[in-house]
């Protein structure tokens, strides 16, 4: 087998194992297939995921049947205004060594975890907000001048809810910035709404069985990596992105409009990662522009920050991307 064969067969494998994964979890979750393709691309990437919806959507249920379907430590927290960062990363205690001496041991909190839910993480205040931020981008904490690395795969999903604002916290751009995708929960259709009481309401309780390992996680994600990208696509994506910012040259007219600061190099990197994930899912072998575009979206979406115009009309990021992707051109960036 060569090269090019020895390729295929890995990547028809990554299609074969993501579907797998993708079924085991629509055992429990009804619907929303968007939602669980662009968490399994997040997980995949080595990103995280803020999820944004109304109560009883089903968010947490949604982590919860992740962590269920994978072989991995799962952890809980529910963000509280008196939630301390120590709660979340640990603690330095008194334990007795073997020789009798008092000494200081740190004790794990529940972020040493493979798969963390932060609910509703914008009721803690900045201070734990910010405790994420080192774990997140650097999947590791200090703790009294020591480091922690914590285990691979690490994948946080964090849930808020967009209607109770009182007592809330909004998380900073910094930490937004490090969350792969902002998934934006959705309504479900009547047919799902029977589904789901038929699962709910039953005598019969449906639940997901361990299919993967992380170790299967981090091999699909280094493959992805692999997947080539011509350089005129490339640019394609980066047209987009800057297109966002409203003092550069490239600028679609409703960010300059309606836009205050636009995505960041972050934001490009997970565009790019994303659409590779997206052409093996696709069965291609490289990048096009079309999965810039699916991408574009949950990737950019809270990278955004609208300006007060913006957000006097009641102007989306949402809209504005949808605006942009129609606005860009497909040779944008190439050279003539």
């Amino acid at each position: 087998m060569n090269i090019d064969d020895q390729l295929k067969q890995q990547l028809d494998d990554f299609r074969r194992d993501f579907k797998k994964l993708k079924s085991e979890i629509s055992k429990v979750i009804v619907g929303q297939q968007e939602i669980l393709d662009d968490m399994l691309i997040s997980l995949i990437a080595g990103g995280h995921v803020l999820l944004e919806g109304v109560p009883g959507l089903g968010k947490t249920l949604t982590v919860r049947t992740l962590a269920d379907a994978l072989h991995l430590d799962f952890h809980r927290i529910q963000f509280t205004p008196d939630l301390m960062p120590a709660d979340l990363i640990g603690t330095q205690v008194i334990a007795e060594a073997a020789d009798g001496r008092k000494v200081f041991e740190f004790q794990k909190g529940p972020l040493f975890s493979n798969v963390l839910l932060a609910d509703e993480i914008n009721r803690a205040t900045p201070k734990t907000q910010s405790a994420l931020l080192e774990a997140m981008q650097e999947h590791s904490v200090t703790v009294a001048g020591v480091t922690h690395k914590l285990a691979e795969p690490f994948f946080v999903m964090a849930t808020q809810n967009p209607l109770e604002m009182e007592g809330t916290y909004p998380l900073p751009e910094a930490q937004l910035d490090r969350f792969f995708c902002k998934l934006m929960v959705k309504y479900p259709s009547v047919d799902d709404l029977e589904a789901i009481l038929d699962r709910t309401t039953e005598s019969t309780k449906t639940q997901a069985e361990a299919v993967m390992t992380g170790e299967r996680i981090l091999e699909m994600g280094a493959l992805s990596r692999l997947i080539p990208i011509a350089a005129d696509v490339r640019r394609y994506g980066i047209a987009i992105v800057v297109a966002t910012h409203p003092e550069h040259e490239l600028a679609a007219e409703p960010a300059k409009k309606y836009v205050r600061f636009g995505a960041s190099p972050r934001g490009l990197q997970s565009l790019i990662l994303g659409a590779k994930i997206r052409a093996i899912l696709d069965n291609r072998y490289h990048v096009a522009r079309e999965d810039l575009r699916i991408m574009a979206t949950p990737v950019l979406r809270h990278r955004m920050i609208l300006n007060f115009e913006g957000q006097a009309e009641g102007v989306s990021a949402d809209d504005v991307i949808e605006k942009i992707i129609a606005n860009v051109p497909d040779n944008a960036l190439v050279a003539a």
